[in-house]
């Protein structure tokens, strides 16, 4: 539910859980460790009330988590927007070295892929009673096992 508090629009955090992606008990961490800044509370409920620049961080926020961003990078990622200095190299390096750590992944997804096709087709193999596919299978499975190492 989206209030007025003055002429500040405020989204509570179950609304603000919804809109960026993250949970309510992430957002509490984020504020306790001081990834997101103190929230405001509302002076009847106690309640955190996100303003509109905390949404528009905190979407951000939500969108870097769910590329599996560390809370240091996201740290990092805050302190080059403060603006006080030209932080473009720094936000360069630390978005390829995302990049870069999704791409591994990426690859190691690929290969855990490969190994349980591999699984499948055996499988299906001794299903139908081919000892000679069965055969031709096996050494594949261990190659691509070394590579799950």
């Amino acid at each position: 539910m989206t209030t007025t508090d003055g002429d500040r629009a405020s989204v509570s955090i179950q609304d603000m859980s919804k809109i960026s992606g993250l949970s309510e008990a992430t957002l509490r961490y984020y504020e306790k460790i001081g990834l997101i800044g103190p929230v405001p509370r509302d002076e009847s409920s106690g309640h955190r009330r996100y303003g509109g620049h905390a949404v528009v961080m905190i979407e951000a926020l939500g969108c870097l988590r769910a590329t599996g961003m560390s809370v240091q990078d996201m740290r990092d990622y805050l302190r080059f927007l403060d603006g006080r200095e030209d932080n473009a190299a720094l936000m360069r390096e630390l978005f390829e070295r995302n990049v870069c750590r999704i791409q591994e992944e990426i690859e190691r997804m690929h290969v855990r892929g490969r190994y349980l096709a591999l699984k499948a087709e055996l499988w299906a193999a001794r299903e139908r009673g081919d000892a000679d596919g069965e055969n031709r299978i096996v050494p594949e499975i261990a190659a691509a096992r070394e590579g799950l190492r």
